[in-house]
This record gives C-alpha cells, sequence and structure tokens, in this order.
C-alpha cells in the first residue's frame, strides 16, 4: 500500500514537472486577460463614482468571477492546443491550492459588504482582497512556476505596507482611492506580469528553435 502511494506521488511530481511550461505558457493570457479587466473595472468604479461599499464589493466580486470564467477558458484552450488532458491530477492540486483563499475572499468581501450601513469597508475589502489573493498565488506556486510565488507575495507585502502606512498617516482611504488601488493591483500588475511572461516564453521559444 505505502509503495503504491509513494508511486502515486512520483507520478504526480512528474507531471506536475512536465506540464510546468503548459502552466507558464497558458498563464501569460490569462495574466493579460486579467490585468484587462482590472483596468476596466478601476475605470468603471471611477468613471461612474461606485462609492458605496455594496457597489464597491459587486463591481469587483463581479469582475473576479468574470476573470475566473475566462482563466478557465484559456487554460482549457491551451491544454486542449497541447493535446493534454484539462481536469488532470496536478491541475486539481493547483485548484485546490487556490481554492480555500479565492473562498475566503469571497467570504470576506460579502460579509464586509453587508456590514456597510453602520462603517465604510471599501478600504477593509481591498485589504483582504489582497492578502487572500496573494495566498492564493503563493499556494498554487508549489505546483507551478516559481515566479507565482513571488507574485503572490507582492500582494500580501501590498496590503501590510498599506495598512502600516494609512495607520502611521492616521488618514482614511476614499472609496475613489480604493478603486485606484484596485485598478493597480489587480489591474497593472496583472499586465507587468503578463507582459513579462509573454516576452521571456517567447525568447525561450525562439532559443529553443
Amino acid at each position: 500500500m505505502n509503495s503504491n502511494l509513494a508511486e502515486e506521488h512520483l507520478q504526480t511530481i512528474r507531471l506536475l514537472m512536465e506540464r510546468s511550461a503548459l502552466y507558464r505558457r497558458a498563464l501569460a493570457p490569462i495574466m493579460l486577460v486579467a490585468g484587462i479587466l482590472g483596468v476596466v473595472a478601476a475605470a468603471i468604479g471611477l468613471r461612474f463614482h461606485v462609492e458605496s461599499a455594496k457597489a464597491f464589493a459587486g463591481l469587483w466580486m463581479g469582475t473576479a468571477c468574470v476573470a475566473l470564467t475566462l482563466a478557465f477558458v484559456l487554460a482549457r484552450r491551451q491544454a486542449l492546443k497541447d493535446h493534454e488532458p484539462f481536469w488532470s491530477p496536478p491541475t486539481c492540486r493547483v485548484a485546490q491550492a487556490l481554492f480555500p483563499p479565492l473562498l475566503c475572499g469571497l467570504f470576506a468581501g460579502g460579509l464586509l459588504a453587508l456590514m456597510a450601513d453602520s462603517w465604510g469597508v471599501d478600504f477593509p475589502m481591498l485589504l483582504a482582497w489582497l492578502l487572500f489573493y496573494g495566498c492564493a498565488l503563493h499556494a498554487a506556486g508549489f505546483f507551478m512556476a516559481r515566479g507565482i510565488k513571488w507574485f503572490g507575495w507582492i500582494f500580501i507585502a501590498g496590503a501590510v505596507l498599506l495598512m502600516i502606512s494609512i495607520h502611521a498617516a492616521g488618514y482614511e482611504i476614499t472609496p475613489w482611492a480604493a478603486n485606484w488601488l484596485m485598478g493597480f493591483f489587480f489591474g497593472l500588475l496583472h499586465l507587468g506580469y503578463g507582459g513579462y511572461l509573454y516576452f521571456t516564453e517567447n525568447s525561450r521559444n525562439r532559443s529553443a528553435a
């Protein structure tokens, strides 16, 4: 029984190593699409003055749902293109690593939005989403390219630095600033990382050719 379990673990590790290139190729368009959605959502929030906590939560959680759906479609398309099974054991492990932090972020956002009648929660929602999303990326990094771990740490560090700086300065983040910060972290940072992955992958392909 133990030998069978060890063999199964070795097979999973082998599959993860073999599929790391596939994950990297799929990750670039996913990050670019997520970045575009983040920028568009921030522009909508700023242009239409999305200031109430419920509207803020609805805008950004709706954007997250669209981004996750498109990420699923892009990953599946890349798997089919490379003649790989989509829902393999490695993919299942990545999904299992992502699911708990993302679910906690959804729960925290919804709970804070329900409490919005008594106090402003745009900034606490921003911090919660940064922390949980950073944790999700870091957890997925154990089964993907190492760079995704560092990308997750950027979100975690960003949340901590924001909390410290705002507390030290003694002022509150306005809804306008919260939308801008969401656009920066979930829009511009994704575009930057997606662009990095895209160009480094192209360079690697040219070198291999």
